[in-house]
């Protein structure tokens, strides 16, 4: 994870961000797509990593009530292997707990064992399979689940966020 920064994803992100989403998936969500998500959707959180000022990847989650849900994951393809996935997935897990979550879920192609892997690393686990989930191939997807995240961090605010 040397030189991996991890910040909050902003509107300025998100061209950038569609462009990283256009060279790794079959069905990439547009910029304007992540800027709905940057702008009007109020239980989005997104999380971008540099490296050397240079977006390398991304994350993001729907955080409602006490559940959180993994929308994407990217990272750069020259980057995998170099720590920013982790980082991400540790970052948003982190954001996630001081938003009040307690549990993620997420969905992962069935033959993605890298990424797989690293979520059970993460703690996640296989709950169930959903059948012919991606629209591209027909692919499965494993929902997996995780119940261990990190403490809430002393002092976290977001002028936007409301706690009940």
């Amino acid at each position: 994870m040397d030189g991996i920064e991890l910040r909050r994803m902003t509107a300025a992100d998100a061209a950038g961000v569609a462009l990283l989403e256009k060279r790794i998936f079959a069905h990439p969500w547009s910029e304007a797509d992540f800027l709905y998500e940057m702008e009007q959707n109020p239980v989005a959180r997104y999380l971008v990593a540099t490296r050397g000022g240079a977006l390398v990847g991304f994350a993001g989650a729907h955080v409602i009530l006490d559940e959180g849900h993994v929308t994407n994951v990217a990272v750069a393809p020259e980057e995998r292997g170099r720590g920013a996935g982790r980082a991400l997935m540790q970052g948003l897990m982190q954001y996630a707990s001081n938003l009040g979550a307690r549990y993620l879920t997420l969905e992962v192609r069935a033959s993605n064992a890298t990424a797989i892997a690293l979520y059970t690393r993460l703690g996640f686990l296989r709950v169930s399979v959903r059948k012919k989930y991606y629209g591209d191939n027909g692919e499965d997807a494993l929902l997996m689940v995780c119940d261990r995240l990190p403490p809430v961090q002393d002092g976290f605010a977001e002028a936007e966020t409301v706690f009940l």
